[in-house]
């Protein structure tokens, strides 16, 4: 008799990131399904099809590919299964998926807006040009099926899908509450914290997201959660989350006090924070450290330690006691 952990099969990718590999899962149930879909790349494309075989597979006999979220190391394959009749995902993945132009637009848009306004310098500004280069390892399909907050996962009852926003808006984890197996994409990594990423708001007019706010939510809520096992996006398969959690929780909310005391000395901008946070660092990956600083003046705000002054277009956040 077949037991349950016999429906999981990890599978792992190369990828051209600094991330490392990437982990994707064969769910075997109803339906034969892949849980993400690595990168676009020849290299791992050769992998995964050796990775199957080896399970007693083959591209061919891949029915349905359930995505976690956008990124291009999660879904970069999914145009390589010839039989593939279902792709799905949460609704938020769709415009990256089906390269919706308009939202494609709109998002360099914010994304000059919001840097002007953080006072990121105009030597940078060239760089949002190439926002869209790493759709180069991403696939571009058609979204057939949507997952919401406790959906069934199709062919596979005993999976539920829960929303986890923060590193990507359209972030899904799926929980297996028979066994407690939690398919966790990059919401929770055993060796490093993942990076909550900004976006913009989903439909034109919509606020900006607070990742960071959204992502320690999504952490927050697992804490409660009968999860005994997780299988992550990146690393290694671990248990014992709870603890885990409630150290990078500390490890954010002692960051944030830093920044306040940077703000307490002198109104800054968030580029001015984030030359004060990562000054090895900005120069080479300033989307990722803009992401990083922002969200932690956005958890400081929220709780109302620090506010904001625009002059002239620049955003400050100051200390007011």
């Amino acid at each position: 008799m077949r037991t349950l952990k016999d429906t999981i099969s990890q599978i792992t990718l190369p990828t051209p990131y600094a991330v490392g590999d990437v982990h994707i899962y064969l769910l075997k149930g109803d339906r034969l399904s892949l849980v993400d879909a690595g990168v676009k790349t020849e290299e791992a494309w050769t992998v995964l099809k050796e990775r199957l075989k080896e399970l007693g597979y083959a591209p061919e006999d891949i029915e349905q590919v359930i995505l976690t979220h956008h990124h291009p190391d999660h879904m970069g394959l999914i145009e390589r299964f010839p039989k593939l009749d279902s792709i799905i995902a949460h609704p938020k993945l769709k415009p990256w998926l089906e390269r919706e132009e308009e939202y494609l637009q709109r998002y360099e848009r914010f994304f000059k807006a919001m840097y002007i306004e953080s006072g990121v310098p105009e030597r940078f500004l060239p760089m949002l040009q190439g926002l869209r280069k790493s759709l180069k390892w991403s696939a571009r399909g058609t979204l057939t099926g949507t997952l919401q907050e406790g959906d069934t996962l199709p062919g596979h009852d005993n999976w539920k899908a829960l929303e986890t926003p923060g590193h990507a808006q359209s972030h899904l984890s799926f929980l297996r509450e028979a066994d407690g197996a939690f398919i966790g994409g990059d919401l929770l990594l055993s060796h490093i914290s993942s990076n909550p990423l900004l976006e913009p708001g989903f439909c034109d007019g919509d606020p900006r997201p607070r990742p960071l706010l959204q992502y320690r939510e999504s952490l927050e809520r697992l804490l409660d959660l009968p999860i005994t096992s997780i299988y992550p996006g990146h690393g290694k398969i671990f248990d014992g989350h709870v603890p885990l959690i409630k150290e990078r929780l500390e490890k954010q909310e002692k960051r944030a006090r830093k920044v306040k005391e940077m703000v307490r000395e002198v109104p800054l901008t968030a580029y001015e924070v984030c030359e004060r946070l990562f000054p090895k660092h900005v120069e080479s990956q300033l989307g990722l450290t803009m992401s990083e600083s922002i969200g932690q003046l956005d958890y400081l705000e929220h709780h109302g330690d620090v506010k904001t002054q625009v002059t002239e277009g620049r955003k400050r956040y100051v200390v007011e006691e």
